[in-house]
């Protein structure tokens, strides 16, 4: 079947989250109507809420629900959508889904199957970018796959190495290897993680090149032939290989280079009949040298940084050109208009190697509008982030007539957020924008690493003012506490005086993983009042004023820029309820057991890999603290597990 291509009245957005929400709205700005799919866990979210129609994929993992492209197909067509937008991730650069949309009759957001294909496999992009004159990084990019020719390749190349999954990106299986000796295991790793993300093992190594920058240029092509750069972003600030900040233009970028990076990413695109929205990518190192990386054939999350310096929508372009329309521009009337910075604000534990976090989002406070302020999300206060998807909550984007400018009104965002019920890295990304480094642009990927000891400082026992500070609050904050509706009552009192109380009591909090215990003090005026949702307070003469928010049990306390859950401890009750589990490791985060790597009574070094939990697309290794001997095991592979859960027990004694 033909697609019509002027005929798009229903969008079908086959993803979910913050991007799905934010395609909606461009096409609702075109008058287009929506369609979400959704996974059983993802009925309630907010994608679907602000969807036209939606259409439940059963199911909860990916391979159930979001990749199951038959269903997807089967609901655009029930639904009576005409067009399918991918967005990232997922099925965003799967060859085959492309195709099975065109036979269906329905238009596809993204380029042709031809050219997903040409680029959806690093080692064939590889050879096509080689073919095309753009320099390359030394790699391997064969079919071998077997252990030995990843070891001669490796020691061709010379370590360190990067190991990258050959069908897709993210970050997912991709591995930095020092050393021969660890080629074995990550090698192994990567595989697993590649073939439960993208259904595709194959890998390819290359050489791991030391302070590079990661820039990468926006190309867009119609299907007139038509195809432009739309300037560059510098994505250099990573962890886990996954970008955490972006900004556009590049920093330090001259005209020349840009010009010279950008011609290359055309002819990139060229070369392979490329239409829509794509990216190149490049490291370009320190003597303005750059290589190319990979192509996404598909929209990038950073893109809104391109489409706060160009003032275009990238989602309406995707949506024209589906339609058959030509690009509204030529390469010079591209602007390059002031600066933009976006941050991913990530579920995750920064000060635990960044590993994903799920639960319930107790407290959800996004950053005020304004000029030069956009929040993309999609999450709301009250959703569970599942185990299952990736942790990203939302994108804080920020744009100024300078990259001081837009830096600074970027930080000034991020202290109008809140996020309590599980940990996230909106702390980090506090101190990445606010070091020296960042704001003297000295950019490369191994920003985190080299600063670590300034973005993860070790935590600092809290003082003693925080825990009376916390306790006011916890106290003022207590349903029936206060009458706010008679000014004249006793019980509008914020100087802690209650009838019938003593003078004095003691209060037990917890806090990260200390506890203490606050004497208030009834009958004295408070330095503490509690104004809606922030608690003043007056100390030596100075006045402050700090978010703290109530959910049920829990207190959430700003303090020097981040915000504290607080709860009360009942030390009898938690004395009865305490149960020893000596020698246990637990699961760190939800997720599933893909390996368990021993047995009970085996012996172990300390550091030996002993069960492997796959959570958000990623593997995590549960490594033995010591030498011991395996007790006991609490898994099985296959098994859901829950944050908590013990895996293993291992008894040092025996060793």
């Amino acid at each position: 079947m033909n697609p019509d291509y002027r005929s798009i009245q229903r969008l079908l957005v086959a993803n979910r989250g913050e991007i799905a929400c934010r395609v909606m709205r461009s096409a609702r700005a075109l008058g287009i109507g929506s369609v979400a799919v959704h996974s059983d866990i993802d009925r309630h979210a907010r994608h679907v809420a602000e969807a036209d129609i939606a259409v439940d994929l059963g199911g909860a993992k990916p391979a159930d629900s979001y990749l199951r492209g038959d269903r997807i197909i089967a609901a655009a067509l029930a639904s009576g959508a005409q067009a399918i937008h991918p967005g990232y991730g997922f099925l965003s650069e799967n060859a085959d889904f492309a195709r099975a949309c065109e036979e269906a009759g329905l238009l596809f957001l993204g380029p042709p199957a031809a050219a997903i294909d040409a680029m959806g496999s690093k080692s064939a992009a590889k050879a096509l970018m080689e073919e095309a004159g753009v320099p390359l990084v030394p790699g391997y990019h064969g079919e071998a796959q077997d252990l030995e020719t990843f070891r001669r390749e490796a020691g061709r190349i010379g370590y360190p190495v990067l190991l990258k999954a050959a069908a897709g990106g993210g970050g997912k299986g991709m591995k930095v290897v020092e050393r021969e000796a660890e080629l074995a295991e990550a090698l192994s790793s990567a595989q697993r993680e590649a073939k439960a993300a993208f259904g595709d093992a194959r890998m390819l190594v290359e050489k791991y090149l030391l302070k590079p920058r990661h820039v990468e240029i926006q190309v867009f092509a119609d299907r007139h032939g038509h195809c432009l750069y739309l300037n560059e972003r510098d994505c250099s600030i990573q962890r886990r290989h996954q970008k955490v900040v972006e900004e556009a233009p590049a920093p330090g970028l001259g005209a020349e280079l840009r010009r010279a990076m950008g011609e290359a990413a055309v002819r990139a695109a060229q070369a392979i009949g490329y239409v829509g929205a794509g990216t190149v990518e490049f490291l370009l190192d320190e003597r303005g040298q750059f290589f190319f990386m990979e192509m996404n054939t598909r929209l990038q999350v950073e893109h809104p940084v391109t489409e706060a310096i160009t003032g275009l929508d990238l989602v309406a372009w995707q949506i024209r050109v589906a339609r058959g329309e030509a690009l509204p521009l030529t390469q010079e009337q591209v602007p390059l208009n002031g600066h933009a910075i976006e941050v991913r604000l990530y579920a995750e534990d920064p000060e635990g190697d960044f590993l994903p976090a799920s639960g319930r989002l107790m407290l959800y406070r996004e950053a005020g509008a304004g000029p030069g302020r956009r929040v993309d999300s999609g999450v709301r206060e009250g959703d569970e982030v599942s185990p299952f998807y990736d942790p990203m909550l939302a994108k804080l984007i920020a744009w100024g007539e300078t990259r001081e400018e837009a830096r600074q009104r970027l930080l000034a965002m991020l202290a109008e957020t809140s996020v309590g019920g599980l940990r996230t890295n909106l702390a980090f990304l506090r101190r990445i924008l606010g070091h020296p480094a960042f704001a003297a642009a000295e950019l490369d990927t191994g920003f985190i690493a080299r600063h670590q000891d300034d973005l993860l400082p070790a935590p600092q026992a809290l003082p003693e003012h925080f825990w009376q500070a916390a306790a006011e609050a916890w106290l003022q904050s207590e349903p029936g506490h206060r009458r706010d509706d008679d000014p004249h009552s006793p019980w509008s009192r914020n100087d802690g005086w209650r009838s019938a109380l003593a003078r004095e009591a003691d209060l037990m909090l917890r806090c990260r993983d200390e506890r203490r215990c606050v004497r208030l003090r009834h009958a004295s005026p408070s330095q503490y009042r509690l104004d809606g949702d922030d608690l003043v307070s007056r100390v030596d003469g100075v006045t402050r004023r700090s978010a703290a928010l109530r959910r049920g049990r829990q207190l959430f306390l700003e303090w020097e820029g981040e915000l504290l859950a607080i709860e009360a401890v009942d030390p009898i009750a938690e004395a009865e309820a305490a149960h020893a589990h000596q020698g246990g490791l637990s699961a760190p985060m939800n997720g599933s057991i893909v390996r368990v790597l021993v047995e009970p009574g085996q012996t172990v070094e300390a550091g030996t890999a002993l069960v492997v939990l796959e959570a958000m697309k990623m593997e995590h290794s549960i490594r033995a603290p010591h030498a011991g001997v395996v007790k006991a095991l609490y898994c099985s592979e296959g098994e859901l597990v829950e944050e908590g859960t013990p895996l293993v027990e291992l008894d040092e004694n025996q060793a």
